[in-house]
């Protein structure tokens, strides 16, 4: 409730006095007995303390909002009947909070009372008089100095979270953390008071919670199954709480959360989680705590808390105080039980003498344990109470040994990497069960860690816990785990006793033999007649080695199973022999190696194919080589041409694959000019090659018409376009004249020749001009160049500059370099060029040189 009774100023005394308390008045009376004046007069301090003076207000001493008349009702007359009845029932309303804050601090004020009188060894009317003496002292209300006197003697969890907010707030107003404390208490011991969890919602809200500025709270029950039963709400509309009454387990909501999380959940704005929860759509905005209630280690069930507006970060000491609250919420929750005719159906859960015998009738090994609380009700461990028939400890103990024990003196390895304490604690509190495959257990043996994979199952009933745990065998496992490696490798096994005749088979072995298993095995000696007749002579050493010889032997052969079907199988068996050296029993496998088989023959006729294959195209690529070495030799007879010199080298790609269309040619025409050319096909092989020829052969013939450059390659254009298949190249075309020593050339799509003249090198202008077969008709421009005595002019591909990771601009750069240190004779200059070139492509490369006499 939100109202309490004002409390008299600062060492004043209250103007209005409520009706004298017989039990404290009495004492009073008797004190001032030597006065008559005062005889029957005096009133005790308590009810000074508790009655209402003046306008009400709320716990923190601010005015109440419920004096405030609505607002519908401000405009009516006084005078009025619906004016006079609206007065009356908001007097009888005042009336009623204010009685009902007398009554919760006559409770607290009687409460101090009585711890003075225990501490001080008084009676009441003394222990009266020294509290209001001890509250004028101190210039505080009697109420907040019954607070102060309880959370003193109490020393509990609500005086803690007290006393860490007095602390944390000690700057502020006083007033204000002084009524922290009396809100608190009041709380408490509305709390307290109530006989529901209903009563314990309002008293929660309008005592503790309002102030903080929430507008809503909802308690909620947890049930064994993890169900939430809504106990009580409010500040929530009936309907509203009437359809959030029960949610079914596994349901993911606000309160879900906060019972999941060990420090509950604390949410900003409730509309951005997406969570479902009572009263959503009045507050989509608004904030959310959902703190776990709990008490002795369990958890009994949710506090959830409502604010109309995002909820700003929260100070600790706000928070404990919520914790505070949830604890008291705990105590209530500890003995709710739910109505009947709940959207649930009531369980009866088993009690511990029930769980022992549910225990007995497992066929794995289960323990049941119950809580063990310390002195102040906190849970500590848990007690061994009862162990099953089926039970086998792992470090080898007897059961007497473990029945009775701690859980964490009995196996203190639980605390550790397994956390198996933890889940066990976990499940006690919040009802869930656990469940686990293939988890580690570990047990402490004379200090020697003992490890065994288990699956677990945890489970609360009722107050107890039920541990099961079955010990993974390793003999089944090994035995599952060699099973499935047969049928996956298709391996089945046998043993053959050559002294009774008896032989059993596995199941996959009559799977491979294509036998149904009621059939009767097939004893080894007559294994030839279920195999191709080929195959009779492999086996029958095989039987000879393992028999006669009494040696491990093994054989591949083929199966021929009634069914028809062929299968190629390889068997492997080994003689035993007893005491006395003679052969007791033949044990083998026989695996089904068909896809294997043919998989070898496949591989086999690919790797024939393969080798033909390459055969052939080393073949090709040797004719190749052979026709481009017959064209364009490595090296050349040097040109007799007067006044000029002439050298051209070529070199072949590093990989035969890689045989290019790279050319060149320096002939003299009957006009006494020297052609000089060099050309790059595009692409590798005998076509690069073939189109190579063509392009040479046809620029030799057009020049000896006596056109110049740009004509001839306008005219070698029409030939890569219409007469080669449409293949693309580069070429760059010279003439030049040894009467005059020019130079007249053109390129298409070439790089341009380098001049070497004296110590400088540089490449020449370009000129314009299309790669040759990239259109039907082209018109090439030329250039003619001027050269004198010494200079030496370099015509070459891009095998000689081209590089992967480099631009073609610092390639040429390179180039020019080791062009200017230009060495005595021009076929040095040349082998110098290839010798220092970086190209990184495995291209193949054609140089052609001429130096000016």
């Amino acid at each position: 409730m939100s109202e309490q009774p004002r409390e008299p100023g600062r060492g004043g005394q209250p103007k209005r006095a409520a009706a004298a308390d017989p039990e404290s008045s009495l004492p009073s009376a008797t004190s001032d007995a030597s006065s008559p004046a005062t005889e029957g007069k005096s009133t005790s301090s308590d009810e000074q303390a508790a009655a209402p003076s003046g306008p009400t207000r709320d716990i923190d001493g601010s005015p109440a909002s419920h004096d405030e008349p609505p607002a519908d009702l401000e405009d009516l007359s006084p005078a009025s009947p619906v004016g006079r009845l609206a007065a009356t029932v908001e007097r009888l309303s005042r009336e009623v909070r204010a009685a009902q804050a007398e009554a919760e601090g006559r409770a607290l004020i009687e409460l101090a009372k009585g711890v003075l009188v225990e501490r001080l060894q008084c009676g009441p009317a003394q222990a009266a008089r020294q509290l209001t003496q001890l509250a004028e002292q101190a210039q505080v209300t009697p109420l907040e100095l019954a607070v102060d006197v309880i959370n003193q003697a109490a020393r509990d969890r609500m005086s803690e979270v007290t006393d860490a907010f007095l602390t944390a707030t000690r700057a502020a107003d006083e007033a204000e953390t002084e009524s922290a404390a009396v809100r608190l208490r009041a709380a408490e011991s509305g709390v307290l008071a109530a006989d529901d969890a209903q009563a314990v919602a309002d008293a929660l809200l309008e005592q503790a919670l309002r102030p903080l500025g929430a507008v809503a709270v909802a308690v909620w029950a947890v049930g064994a199954d993890g169900s939430l039963t809504l106990a009580g709400s409010a500040g929530f509309s009936p309907a509203e709480a009437e359809r959030w009454r029960y949610v079914p387990p596994d349901v993911v909501t606000v309160a879900r959360r906060g019972l999941i999380e060990r420090e509950g959940q604390w949410i900003t704005t409730l509309g951005a989680t997406g969570l479902p929860t009572i009263g959503l759509h009045h507050h989509p905005d608004g904030g959310r705590a959902a703190l776990p209630a709990g008490t002795g280690g369990r958890i009994h069930g949710v506090l959830e808390i409502a604010w109309p507006t995002p909820l700003a970060p929260q100070s600790p000491q706000i928070v404990r105080q919520m914790e505070a609250l949830a604890e008291l919420c705990a105590h209530t929750l500890e003995m709710y039980t739910p109505p009947q005719g709940a959207a649930q159906e009531p369980r009866l859960l088993p009690d511990a003498a029930e769980l022992m015998d549910l225990a007995d009738g497992l066929y794995d090994p289960a323990l049941v344990l119950v809580p063990h609380l310390d002195g102040d009700g906190h849970l500590v461990d848990f007690r061994i109470q009862h162990v099953n028939n089926r039970f086998l400890d792992p470090a080898g103990r007897p059961r007497a040994v473990v029945n009775g024990a701690l859980l964490l003196e009995a196996y203190p390895m639980a605390a550790g990497d397994s956390e198996l304490f933890q889940r066990v604690e976990r499940v006690y509190a919040t009802g869930e069960p656990f469940r686990a495959r293939r988890m580690n257990l570990t047990a402490l043996v004379d200090q020697v860690s003992l490890s065994a994979v288990a699956d677990i199952s945890i489970s609360r009933h009722g107050m107890s816990v039920l541990l099961i745990w079955r010990i993974e065998d390793e003999t089944a496992r090994l035995a599952s785990l060699l099973q499935h490696a047969q049928r996956l490798g298709r391996i089945g096994g046998f043993e053959e006793n050559v002294l009774t005749g008896e032989i059993t088979w596995n199941g996959q072995l009559f799977d491979l033999y294509g036998r149904p298993q009621t059939s009767t095995p097939v004893p080894l000696e007559e294994l030839p007649a279920h195999a191709h007749p080929d195959d009779g002579v492999s086996i029958r050493r095989f039987l000879r080695t393992l028999l006669h010889h009494q040696r491990p032997a093994a054989a591949d052969f083929r199966l021929q199973r009634p069914d028809g079907v062929t299968r190629h199988i390889r068997i492997v068996a080994e003689p035993v022999l007893d005491t006395d050296d003679r052969l007791l029993l033949v044990r083998g496998a026989c695996q089904d190696i068909s896809a294997q088989h043919w998989t070898e023959v496949a591989l086999a006729a690919t790797r024939d194919q393969l080798a033909h294959t390459e055969q052939q195209a080393t073949e090709r690529n040797r004719l190749t080589l052979q026709l481009q070495h017959a064209i364009m030799p490595p090296t050349q007879a040097p040109l007799q041409v007067s006044g000029l010199q002439v050298a051209v080298r070529y070199r072949p790609a590093e990989t035969e694959q890689l045989v290019g269309g790279d050319w060149y040619d320096t002939v003299v025409l009957p006009s006494g000019q020297v052609l000089l050319c060099v050309g790059d096909v595009a692409g590798h092989g005998i076509e690069a090659a073939t189109s190579m020829v063509v392009l040479r052969n046809a620029l030799r013939g057009l020049a000896v018409t006596g056109a110049g450059p740009g004509q001839l390659l306008s005219w070698l254009n029409i030939v890569a376009h219409h007469l080669t298949g449409a293949v693309t190249a580069t070429a760059v075309c010279g003439l030049y004249d040894p009467a005059r020593r020019t130079l007249r050339w053109a390129r298409a799509g070439h790089l341009p020749p380098v001049l070497v003249r004296d110590t400088e090198a540089a490449p020449l202008p370009l000129v314009k001009g299309l790669l040759l077969g990239a259109v039907p008709e082209a018109v090439y421009e030329e250039t003619e160049l001027q050269l004198a005595a010494e200079d030496t002019l370099l015509m070459y591909t891009d095998g000689l500059v081209e590089r992967r990771d480099r631009p073609v601009e610092e390639s040429l750069t390179h180039l020019l370099t080791t062009a200017r240190a230009a060495p005595s004779t021009l076929d040095q200059q040349l082998d110098r060029l290839l010798t220092y070139s970086k190209s990184d492509t495995d291209d193949d490369t054609c140089i052609v040189g001429i130096r000016v006499g």
